[in-house]
């Protein structure tokens, strides 16, 4: 069915180095397009960015956890239990809300013909840093 268009849901992820203070900064998008049998997770830490939010922040911790949540979406049996869950419940798991400091926002939807296109392209918008204005 390439070129169809099919429902596709996804979510931002965004480190919350504080929770009391609530800032945060995006540094992943989780896509799921069910009728493509696709989940997958695109993560980017952009240090300076985060240290200047938080100077302590465990860095390579972050980024561990991170990379747990790509393997998770894969579907990778180095991630554990999680992995093995089907694709819907992998997602749902990946964007369940969160007090912790990788939190999913909401679910959003969409439709395309291309899921990891698609993905990539909301990597570079919503993750990638801005640039900077001349």
């Amino acid at each position: 069915m390439p070129g169809e268009r099919e429902i596709f849901q996804y979510a931002i992820l965004r480190v919350v180095p504080s929770l009391p203070r609530g800032e945060a900064l995006n540094v992943g998008v989780v896509l799921h397009c069910r009728r493509r049998r696709f989940l997958a997770a695109r993560v980017h830490v952009d240090r300076a960015r985060l240290l200047a939010l938080d100077p302590g922040l465990d860095l390579d911790a972050l980024t561990r956890h991170l990379d747990g949540i790509v393997k998770i979406a894969a579907g990778d049996p180095a991630a554990g239990a999680l992995a093995a869950l089907d694709r819907s419940e992998r997602f749902g798991w990946l964007v369940a809300p969160s007090s912790g400091l990788v939190q999913a926002g909401p679910v959003h939807t969409g439709l395309c013909d291309d899921p990891e296109a698609m993905l990539d392209r909301l990597a570079a918008e919503l993750v990638a840093a801005p640039e900077a204005a001349d």
